[in-house]
């Protein structure tokens, strides 16, 4: 974990470094700036009876929202930003469709400039949820597919919010810092309900999320940190990073959640792209090893 971990976080330095070199107006103006993009990545393969070399007729597609609405007055400054994404996959020899992605996360800052320097005292929120219901799949005894719903919307849910310190560059490169934040995991009881003598095993395994026996949310306390960074690689060729930490000072605080995206965007036209999209989660009240999510493919792009 330490070395995935220090991996990320080069990466994203190595971010931060390239956005810094790039040469734009930096003087922030006032009143509101809006900004959104909705792609869909469609991927498909088929094979007819008599293909020999092996494969599985399959067809996938991915919807992705990100909107930024910031304000500005004097030095009071507001970001807002919203991150959607879902994706589902059908292949021939599956029943049932599984998704690739599901996502819904809001981040807002609030800051106030520090004199004239790219710091501000700040308050920020997220929140995270997914759209639909997430299954394990397997078989019965006679070999057909089964599914048990594990995860749907609002189970779990999570609220962070705490006081800290922005520096803030321009809308494409700010990191912020939060050494006092609270953290909210919210679940539905029907995943925790169990019988009293059931109780101790269920929290010994780690809860659900992290909450225990018939309880519906988990309350942490600890440090966050946020950062974000986009710039250009090449011409027509964009890389977004966003990375979030925590660590709960309640709780095995050397335990770092990590979650870092990547998304790098190859501009063909104005309406179609080739996106690549990165994800790493490490969260060890879920499951104590690194999630990793990565989509590629050919997306058609409205930018409003």
């Amino acid at each position: 974990m330490k070395k995935t971990f220090l991996a990320v976080a080069l990466l994203m330095s190595s971010a931060v470094l390239l956005a810094q070199e790039e040469k734009k107006d930096d003087t922030p103006k006032d009143g509101w700036t809006r900004a959104g993009n909705i792609s869909f990545l469609f991927n498909q393969s088929a094979f007819n009876a008599e293909w020999l070399g092996g494969g599985t007729s399959n067809i996938a597609g991915n919807l992705t929202l990100s909107y930024d609405f910031n304000y500005r007055k004097g030095d009071i400054a507001w970001d807002n930003k919203i991150l959607a994404d879902y994706g589902l996959t059908l292949q021939d020899d599956q029943e049932y469709v599984r998704k690739t992605n599901d996502r819904f996360e809001y981040n807002s800052v609030l800051g106030k400039q520090v004199k004239e320097s790219n710091w501000y005292y700040s308050l920020s929120l997220n929140f995270r949820t997914q759209f639909a219901p997430g299954y394990n799949f397997g078989e019965d005894t006679d070999g057909n597919e089964t599914r048990e719903e594990i995860t749907h919307i609002f189970s779990p849910a999570y609220l962070q919010i705490g006081p800290g310190m922005l520096w803030k560059k321009n809308d494409n490169l700010k990191v912020n810092i939060a050494p006092a934040t609270a953290r909210f995991i919210f679940v539905d009881s029907e995943f925790t309900d169990t019988l009293e003598a059931d109780a101790d095993a269920f929290n010994e395994a780690g809860g659900y999320f992290g909450v225990d026996a018939n309880e519906t949310f988990r309350f942490e306390f600890g440090a966050a940190l946020n950062g974000y960074a986009k710039f250009e690689i090449m011409k027509n060729v964009s890389m977004e990073n966003i990375l979030n930490l925590y660590s709960n000072y309640l709780e095995d605080p050397q335990n770092v959640d990590v979650d870092y995206t990547a998304n790098v965007v190859m501009t063909i036209n104005k309406y179609l792209s080739t996106n690549l999209t990165f994800q790493a989660i490490y969260d060890d009240n879920a499951i104590g090893a690194f999630q990793i999510r990565e989509v590629f493919g050919l997306g058609v792009n409205y930018g409003f």
